[in-house]
């Protein structure tokens, strides 16, 4: 249940922000997410009075869009609508403020400001909870710029500030070797060696620790087979660009925007392959939203959330 409150958190605030920006479209299909998710829930607490509180918020989106049909030219996302976005998911969950202030930064990045994002997750490098997270974001970050050497070159930093026990920077040189070889890129990456007198885990046994820390392995890529429209048949493999333990959002290009135009919110996505470091499974989802990126690096791209419903 604690999951669900704060996906239900998240999407709300997205909301806000989208809308703090004019982006009326987006913030409609996040509030919409979020009743959604509230109404498959019959026992949640205050859950008439949050569907009402939501379903209001929708109202007055409908009536700005229906007075006046500004179009927002900005690129980049002001100083102030930034920093509200961190300090909403900072306000969000008093208990967990790291991973508020995670949540916050993904947000930022799923709005492709990939510098700002980079810069809070920086920060929570210092976090021992949160480090791994914000180092796996900030590589994807790196990624989604298309800036593989970037990615490298931030990994091969780590190595030598040591702020990482040598287990966490392995889990992290997993993951980005992983991607690169996704890529076509046989990199290889440098390990930090453990501390003297400290044993060496092998590869098995950081699997066995990973699964053992996380509820949610890390999912670099997913293959989706399409069961309508003009993939029909067809099975596409996609990025994804960043996770929050169930949540996977991948950001699509513009020109390939064809390719998942019959992913709509709410559809059930029975036949997906997923592909992780340690392991290939199938499993299935459901498209949470689908939204256009409207201003920076991205502009123009799709973001496509999907849910993890089984594996």
């Amino acid at each position: 249940m604690a999951d669900i409150k704060q996906q239900i958190k998240a999407l709300i605030s997205e909301a806000e922000i989208y809308k703090s920006q004019g982006l009326v479209d987006e913030a409609k299909a996040k509030y919409e997410s979020a009743a959604d998710l509230i109404r498959s829930i019959p026992k949640i607490k205050n859950r008439g009075s949050l569907l009402s509180a939501i379903e209001s918020k929708i109202g007055e989106l409908q009536q700005d869009q229906s007075s006046t049909d500004k179009e927002i030219h900005s690129q980049i996302l002001s100083p102030k609508a930034q920093n509200l976005i961190k300090n909403l998911f900072v306000a969000s969950d008093e208990d967990d403020p790291d991973d508020a202030a995670l949540q916050g930064a993904i947000v930022l990045a799923k709005l492709g400001q990939f510098d700002s994002a980079i810069r809070e997750f920086a920060k929570l490098i210092e976090k021992d909870n949160v480090r791994v997270a914000a180092a796996k974001n900030i590589i994807q970050c790196h990624l989604a710029r298309t800036s593989e050497q970037d990615a490298i070159e931030q990994y091969k930093k780590w190595t030598k500030n040591g702020m990482f026990p040598p287990k966490q920077l392995e889990t992290v040189r997993q993951y980005l070797e992983e991607i690169l070889q996704q890529k076509g890129l046989q990199q290889s990456l440098p390990a930090l060696q453990a501390e003297k007198g400290e044993k060496d885990s092998t590869a098995e046994e950081l699997e066995m620790e990973q699964a053992d820390e996380e509820e949610f392995i890390d999912i670099t890529s997913i293959g989706i087979t399409f069961e309508h429209g003009s993939q029909k048949g067809k099975t596409v493999e996609f990025d994804v660009n960043f996770q929050s333990g169930n949540m996977l959002s991948l950001i699509i290009s513009k020109d390939e925007a064809d390719i998942i135009e019959g992913l709509d919110k709410g559809m059930e996505l029975k036949a997906i392959q997923f592909y992780s470091p340690i392991a290939i499974f199938s499993g299935s989802g459901v498209v949470v939203s689908k939204t256009k990126i409207n201003s920076g690096p991205k502009q123009g791209d799709l973001c496509l959330d999907i849910r993890i419903t089984s594996t």
